[in-house]
């Protein structure tokens, strides 16, 4: 059967068809994702009243202990350096014994 063909579609024409599949270039941000976040941020920024977005997670974190804790273990590894900047390196690991409280 003949499939009835739409010159006004784009998914027709030759242009389009060399193009298909080829996405968004390498090293170009997702719009979407970027105004997401940037949603996310300032709603946070709101949400801690007078002091901001700092305030905002102080309350989580004694709220929401948790899903803070899971928060901070996703931004630490990124914050963690060695001397002057450079890679961390760990030298010794000790186990001392704590008595309990």
């Amino acid at each position: 059967m003949d499939q009835p063909q739409n010159t006004d579609d784009k998914r027709i024409t030759p242009g389009f068809l060399a193009q298909a599949g080829k996405g968004r270039p390498k090293g170009v941000p997702n719009k979407t994702t970027a105004l997401l976040k940037d949603a996310i941020l300032q709603a946070a920024e709101k949400a801690g009243g007078d002091k901001g977005m700092v305030g905002y997670l102080e309350d989580q974190a004694n709220k929401n202990p948790n899903a803070f804790m899971a928060l901070l273990g996703k931004v630490l590894p990124m914050q963690i350096t060695g001397a002057d900047g450079g890679p961390l390196q760990i030298t010794k690991i000790e186990l001392a014994p704590v008595s309990p409280q």
